[in-house]
């Protein structure tokens, strides 16, 4: 998928609940993604942590490359590691359609950036809580989209941090035009004001994988979102 054709599909989905697959049953993957894609979700999102840059360890470019088998969804892959920069092209070659990574790894992430849009992804910056946004204005013209993290990068399960909000609408004036993602903590209790704020992508764990009926979920955070985006 070209970069454009990825960015115009979330677009065009927003707002739009991403289901992170941390918690899916990885023992059953292909059932899982099948489920996730009769419930209507926009892209599957992925967290791939190094055991360096944060604490926890996931998964690589195998898994994106099998989800890359598995389905035409764009998959939105979000680096929580340690130089970045040594694996994009693996990880666009694996089939990731967007890339992120943390304005905490890299002292020059505009280089990074340019490289992804080189490659043919979309390319984002992801901020953690007590990071402050000043960090990746010099670099908002070159990001398709910025991740705000409302929660510290690592793990799944934290509680929702409400400064992810008071970020997202400065971006949205600084940046009106560029998508904004959220990542921690997003359940129907905070769906809501994060659309409010201006995310257009909204990455879900446990608020899908700790139920049964994935699509009753989706669906109940889907139509929650909405009517926040309806508010304005």
């Amino acid at each position: 998928m070209s970069r454009r054709d990825c960015l115009d599909r979330l677009q065009n989905a927003a707002p739009a609940v991403l289901p992170s697959l941390l918690l899916c049953d990885f023992g059953n993957l292909e059932r899982e993604v099948r489920r996730l894609e009769e419930a209507g979700v926009a892209a599957l999102h992925l967290d791939v942590m190094d055991g360096h840059f944060v604490p926890n360890l996931t998964y690589g470019m195998p898994l994106v490359e099998t989800l890359r088998r598995l389905t035409t969804l764009p998959l939105d892959v979000h680096l929580m590691i340690t130089r970045p920069e040594r694996y994009l092209s693996q990880f666009v070659d694996a089939g990731a359609d967007l890339l992120t990574f943390h304005v905490e790894a890299t002292q020059e992430p505009r280089p990074l950036l340019e490289e992804i849009r080189k490659l043919g992804a979309a390319g984002g910056l992801a901020l953690n809580p007590a990071t402050p946004l000043e960090s990746l204005e010099n670099s908002l013209d070159l990001c398709d989209l910025v991740l705000v993290m409302s929660v510290p990068a690592g793990f799944g399960g934290q509680a929702f941090d409400p400064i992810a909000l008071e970020k997202l609408r400065r971006l949205r004036e600084l940046a009106p035009r560029m998508l904004l993602e959220v990542d921690g903590g997003v359940n129907l209790s905070t769906v809501a004001e994060c659309v409010s704020s201006g995310a257009h992508l909204l990455v879900v764990g446990s608020a899908i994988f700790r139920h049964e009926d994935y699509a009753a979920q989706v669906r109940r955070l889907t139509q929650s979102a909405a009517a926040a985006a309806l508010k304005g």
